[in-house]
């Protein structure tokens, strides 16, 4: 019970890795308040862990809804432990067909989001003198795939978040930043459908990675988890790749 009797806050906690993230969470003793606007996935998420796990049905790019919503949680589960700024979403386009809408709509959803949340998580962390703070990045904060120009720039912003909540509330606060690779989520798996034969890009995935498959959200769950505890103390200000092995070898024959 890695967590027993502390409070963690899980943005986009409904589906995929914030689901499976809570779902750790709830396992090693904590109590969880689940952030998300998709309320029909998250009250079965919360619903699965009655008395442990709580659901707002919360836009984390509008800092009113954050700075309510964290309040909400405070006063029923107590002062958080723990941040996971995991919500995001992908559009796929190059700079010169990105709009200003969808571009905005990134930096606002998977940037901003972690700035409102960090800003209303913190003090308490403050107040009890201890706190960790995980933000969701990618491992394309290092590499990119193409036509995911303002995903890219988000994710890697991310990693630059990390650094400053690690130099500005250390010692009390860490701060680390997982990137996964692929991971079998909702979001990734809508990706893969917006290619014509959705099995090629999904194989492409697989085979790009070292492990000749993508990940479980439960696996980056765990991982999250482990940077939270106390084991993990002496980690902060840095980003933590969870890819298993993409992007490290130079494509080629092996001779």
């Amino acid at each position: 019970m890695e967590h027993q009797g502390r409070t963690a806050i899980i943005t986009g906690a409904s589906k995929g890795i914030g689901a499976a993230t809570v779902e750790v969470f709830v396992r090693e003793g904590a109590k969880v308040i689940m952030l998300d606007t998709d309320a029909e996935h998250g009250k079965q998420v919360a619903g699965k862990f009655a008395g442990h796990a709580v659901f707002y049905d919360c836009d984390v790019s509008k800092e009113k809804q954050v700075k309510e919503a964290i309040a909400q949680g405070v006063a029923q589960f107590g002062k958080p432990s723990y941040l996971v700024n995991n919500a995001g979403i992908q559009r796929y386009a190059p700079v010169t067909e990105t709009s200003e809408e969808e571009w905005d709509l990134l930096m606002n959803v998977n940037v901003k989001s972690a700035f409102f949340c960090a800003k209303y998580a913190i003090p308490h962390m403050q107040q009890m003198g201890k706190g960790v703070v995980v933000n969701v990045s990618s491992v394309q904060a290092m590499l990119s795939q193409g036509n995911v120009c303002a995903y890219v720039t988000s994710k890697t912003a991310m990693i630059g978040l990390t650094r400053s909540i690690a130099v500005d509330y250390g010692p009390q606060v860490r701060c680390v930043a997982v990137c996964p690779g692929t991971v079998d989520t909702p979001l990734v798996r809508w990706g893969f459908e917006q290619s014509p034969d959705p099995e090629i890009p999904y194989q492409e995935c697989v085979n790009m990675h070292l492990t000749k498959r993508i990940a479980q959200p439960v696996e980056v769950g765990e991982f999250i988890s482990y940077l939270c505890s106390d084991k993990a103390a002496f980690m902060t200000g840095q980003a933590y790749r969870i890819d298993g092995g993409l992007g490290v070898m130079i494509p080629g024959s092996k001779q």
